[in-house]
Order: structure tokens, then C-alpha cells, then sequence
């Protein structure tokens, strides 16, 4: 039998829940903002998946940052709207 892969999102969640100690060390506030990073994550998954080159976890690195550079940027056009 053929080894089965795991679907990004299953990589995603898995990377999350080895976190869960880190996570249930920060004040509640802060693991809201835990659960959106890797929320934000997720809209990224195809993205991820073609990003073989790149550890697991460095893609969903990635995938946060582009979804933060896209917040600040909405934040700036307010600001100087």
C-alpha cells in the first residue's frame, strides 16, 4: 500500500495543536490572536501545499504574514483615506 498524504489543512491543524502548550501559556486575549494567525492561515492552503521546498511550518509562517501585510495595509488606507 501507497503511503497516504495529509492535506494542508490537516498539516495546518496539526502544527497548530503541537503548539497547544505554548498556546495555553498565553493570557486568553492573546490566544484569540493564536487561533486567528492560524485561522489566517488557512486561506492560503493551496498556497502552502505548492511550497514543497519549504518546511511545513515556514509556508504557514508565510501564509500569517501575507494576511498581516494585508491588514496593515487596509489600516494605512484608512488612515489616509
Amino acid at each position: 500500500m501507497g503511503r497516504t498524504l495529509q492535506t494542508t489543512n490537516q498539516i495546518i491543524l496539526n502544527e497548530q495543536s503541537a503548539f497547544g502548550g505554548f498556546r495555553r501559556a498565553l493570557r486568553r486575549d492573546d490566544q484569540r490572536h493564536f487561533d486567528t494567525l492560524f485561522a489566517s492561515a488557512r486561506k492560503h492552503t493551496a498556497a502552502i501545499s505548492l511550497a514543497k521546498h519549504a518546511l511545513p511550518f515556514e509556508s504557514i509562517l508565510l501564509a500569517m504574514l501575507v494576511e498581516q501585510a494585508k491588514e496593515i495595509e487596509a489600516l494605512q488606507r484608512q488612515l489616509n483615506g
